[in-house]
């Protein structure tokens, strides 16, 4: 709320149940709006472990250190009970599908084919982390996201690239050429970059752990930050054999140099690419170096706690740096980007989203007010605990949340964004 975020929406990766989720969420009395898409990953660890999906992150990080569900390919069995429980996820008023498939790159062409069809039959959309992320063939960025556009050309199905800047790697101008294209043709693909050259995941992702991936991605263990350190060769292997499931931030450009920044750039300015947080919880550290997810309420944040400085930098950062001291966009240009084509990418399916990102004569009282001169991001990698600055003033549904650049603890008037629930 503090950059002026008003709904917050979990669709790359999805949770499973969907049910679970909301009753949980709906009980924390939360300051802005909320939801989720259905899980396809979580199908696939509930499928392969045999137990029951949990909606938590826990469940999902628990996981990583289990291959079978990244890289085995399912059984017709396996992939009906996967695709059930996606479809349930559906039912129960999931905001798409959750598709992380670079987490889970072995699945098979054909199963990643019947979420497309499913999502189609549904008439929603796949949220999707692209299966592969390399500058180099095979098995490239390039091919990942010409696999996502055949999908959606053969099935129809609207299918959203997430954070194309990320899985992207420095290939982004040769992905962004075939988004361009694709759009041409009248596909419905849409696609979500966020500002920093830098990504957050878990240690133990397949995109890791994979033969080559080191060159593959250009990166080393330097490249990966638990907290306030990067990672030496070591760690980084005692991480990954130990406690894979452990949140890093992965340094994939550097915003130093120009050449990569005028990557990154490139998918920011894209008029067709809107603006997403990927934000991620926040953690913290204990004087043993063991990590825990921070569950609390308190404000401000404890101290230390840390994550990727997007989780409260985001949009601040486009109109600091984009708009006021780069001039890389209008104003109005980055406000379309980051409230109006996020409304727009899904009120075809979740009829809320019609009343979201305008402010026009009958639609939801959700209202920022920030000053273009001062508004920033203040977090940085190293010391990410600090919340934005220049926004004064949010409303959600007609009730302030911030008032005089101030948190309003006691507010809570966020609502589930949610599709009809028909089971």
């Amino acid at each position: 709320a503090m950059q002026g975020v008003t709904t917050m929406l979990e669709l790359e990766s999805g949770i499973l149940p969907i049910n679970s989720w909301y009753d949980s969420q709906g009980k924390k009395n939360l300051p802005i709006n909320y939801g989720a898409a259905a899980a396809w990953t979580y199908a696939r660890i509930a499928t392969f472990s045999n137990t029951d999906p949990i909606a938590t992150m826990a469940y999902f990080q628990d996981a990583q250190k289990d291959t079978d569900w990244k890289m085995n390919l399912a059984t017709p069995e396996q992939q009906k009970k996967i695709m059930s429980y996606v479809q349930e996820g559906l039912d129960q008023g999931g905001l798409g599908i959750g598709i992380n498939a670079g987490y889970a790159p072995g699945n098979g062409v054909k199963e990643y084919y019947a979420l497309a069809e499913m999502a189609a039959k549904n008439d929603v959309a796949t949220f999707t982390h692209v299966r592969y992320a390399s500058n180099t063939e095979p098995k490239g960025s390039f091919e990942a996201v010409k696999e996502l556009i055949s999908n959606a050309a053969l099935t129809g199905a609207h299918m959203h690239v997430c954070h194309i800047n990320s899985t992207s790697l420095k290939d982004i101008e040769s992905t962004l050429a075939l988004i361009t294209a694709a759009k041409k043709k009248g596909y419905n693909i849409t696609v979500g970059a966020y500002p920093y050259g830098a990504a957050m995941t878990v240690v133990g992702a397949a995109m890791f752990t994979t033969p080559g991936w080191r060159d593959r991605m250009g990166s080393t263990a330097e490249n990966f930050q638990l907290n306030t350190k990067r990672l030496t060769e070591a760690e980084l292997a005692d991480y990954q054999k130990n406690k894979p499931g452990t949140f890093i931030v992965w340094h994939f450009l550097d915003e130093s140099n120009p050449e990569d920044l005028a990557l990154l750039d490139m998918s920011i300015l894209d008029p067709n690419i809107l603006i997403e947080s990927d934000e991620v919880f926040w953690m913290e550290m204990d004087e043993h170096g063991d990590i825990t997810n921070y569950e609390g309420d308190e404000w401000p944040l404890p101290e230390g706690s840390f994550t990727h400085p997007r989780s409260n930098g985001t949009f601040a950062k486009v109109l600091r740096s984009y708009v006021r001291e780069r001039g890389l966009l209008t104003l109005n240009e980055a406000i379309r980007k980051m409230s109006l084509m996020p409304a727009q990418t899904m009120e075809g399916f979740v009829p809320q989203m019609k009343k979201k990102g305008r402010i026009q004569i009958g639609m939801d009282a959700d209202i920022v007010v920030f000053d273009p001169n001062t508004i920033a991001d203040v977090g940085t990698y190293a010391d990410p605990n600090h919340p934005a600055v220049g926004v004064s003033t949010v409303i959600v549904n007609g009730v302030l949340v911030v008032e005089n650049e101030k948190l309003i603890t006691s507010a809570a008037p966020g609502q589930a964004i949610r599709r009809p629930v028909t089971k």
